[in-house]
């Protein structure tokens, strides 16, 4: 039982992970006005009916603070990436010169950092829900393994673990979302 109980925590634990490695790779894609290779990678280009990552079809850097250079490894490649990363949205209109793609960021605005931070906000709140659910799953988990025969100080102290556990997360999440905004907001 005590080993199911062990289990049942670092599984809890594993997954809230997860939620916190997810939540860092949903942050760097919101941009804070420094150019950054990451704001391209979830577009996928349709590379010969496939749809293929843009970073698997060409080559992408930082120019400078404020841009994003793309070169394609085909010629034929840049009209369907500058397709691809208009349809993405990212907020940022692609110019082409012919054998390469260039993104200027353009320089942001008090308002529009406003709303980039409510937009990391929200995805790490979506992180504090997910968390508290694996930690609702875990306690349910281990309140089954208690009407199986474990012992009441076992699934009380299971229970307090995972709660310290989910805190501790919650504290990170809170830690992504104030250095995001401190890096938003300086200019």
């Amino acid at each position: 039982m005590l080993e199911e109980l062990q289990i049942i925590v670092e599984e809890a634990e594993d997954n809230m992970r997860k939620g916190i490695s997810h939540l860092e790779v949903e942050l760097t894609k919101i941009r804070a006005g420094k150019a950054n290779p990451t704001m391209v990678d979830g577009i996928n280009v349709d590379y010969y009916g496939a749809a293929t990552p843009i970073a698997q079809v060409a080559n992408i850097s930082v120019l400078d603070v404020r841009t994003i250079s793309i070169q394609p490894w085909e010629k034929n490649m840049l009209q369907a990436i500058e397709k691809a990363i208009m349809q993405a949205n990212i907020g940022i209109t692609p110019q082409s010169d012919g054998n390469q793609i260039r993104l200027f960021l353009p320089p942001l605005t008090e308002e529009r950092r406003k709303e980039l931070f409510k937009k990391a906000s929200g995805e790490g709140e979506h992180s504090k829900v997910a968390i508290r659910n694996i930690r609702r799953d875990a306690i349910e988990q281990i309140k089954k393994l208690t009407k199986d025969g474990l012992s009441e100080d076992a699934s009380k102290d299971g229970e307090k673990s995972v709660q310290e556990i989910t805190d501790r997360y919650i504290l990170l999440v809170d830690k992504h979302l104030s250095a995001k905004e401190k890096e938003m907001m300086s200019v």
